[in-house]
């Protein structure tokens, strides 16, 4: 499998965790692991590999200069990390037909392979959504989407790469960028969601993209009260577990249900009582 993750040195220990735990869940597969970054050192890289088994897991440096965005508009609040995820099909290998992205502040905790080898059918992108319809009717109003597109969590994506480097137009990118800069407020997700929302495939949240938040707003709901979600049920049916916004269970005020995942593969790693 090829995996692809974007991060800086502070999150290096996050993503360690999470590379394991899907070596760990998904013992037949050997991966790719792809990271994208600006600055990561090669003492970095080396802790990295420390921790993973070599043999099943290859850890491969993409440094993304600044050549490579040079005409991206680069500002305090959207930095040339932004485009990582949006341009990924430009700076990876072009061998590559598919990848899954994926936050370094998640856990996998089943097998990755229905979602890795879904059919695309014709669609840049597979992902989950958290957000209900009527929401999603803002969104489309704020980010001037298409009808009935989705928006997105970027966190976990599976990626078409041979059709992106075919489609994708990346001044229409800029471009869109430009003009909606005022209203964008998760800005690659933004992005990615206004542009490609429509040519995205949907996955249940509650299997590849669950959330502490996604899960107490499903079980607080009444139609699904006779059919409330537990831990168990999470560890028997869940795929990824994602400590996405400031709610994380390696942070003393961290609060929810799902940090026993995390936890669990910190002291696999590290032995951490955290």
């Amino acid at each position: 499998m090829n995996i692809l993750v974007t991060l800086d040195s502070n999150y290096i220990k996050q993503l360690i965790i999470m590379i394991y735990s899907i070596l760990k869940s998904n013992p037949d597969v050997n991966l790719n692991v792809y990271i994208a970054h600006k600055e990561l050192t090669e003492e970095d890289f080396n802790n990295i590999e420390s921790h993973l088994d070599k043999e099943r897991c290859k850890i491969i440096s993409v440094k993304v200069t600044d050549e490579v965005l040079t005409d991206a508009p680069v500002t305090k609040r959207y930095p040339r990390e932004m485009y990582f995820r949006i341009f990924a099909a430009q700076f990876l290998p072009k061998n590559l037909d598919r990848i899954l992205y994926l936050d370094p502040d998640l856990v996998v905790i089943n097998s990755l392979e229905e979602l890795y080898y879904m059919d695309f059918e014709d669609n840049y992108y597979i992902a989950a959504s958290h957000v209900e319809k009527g929401m999603r009717k803002l969104n489309e109003f704020r980010l001037d989407m298409e009808k009935d597109a989705h928006y997105i969590n970027s966190g976990v994506m599976l990626m078409n790469l041979k059709l992106l480097r075919e489609k994708q137009d990346i001044v229409s990118v800029f471009d869109y960028i430009e003009k909606n800069k005022n209203l964008l407020l998760l800005p690659d997700q933004d992005v990615l969601s206004g542009l490609y929302g429509g040519k995205t495939k949907i996955v249940d949240s509650l299997i590849y993209n669950l959330s502490d938040r996604y899960l107490k707003l499903y079980n607080i709901k009444p139609k699904n009260f006779d059919k409330r979600i537990n831990v168990q049920w999470v560890r028997e049916n869940s795929v990824i577990i994602h400590y996405c916004g400031r709610n994380k269970p390696w942070k003393d005020n961290y609060v929810g249900e799902l940090g026993i995942f995390y936890k669990e593969y910190d002291e696999m790693v590290y032995g951490d009582n955290i």
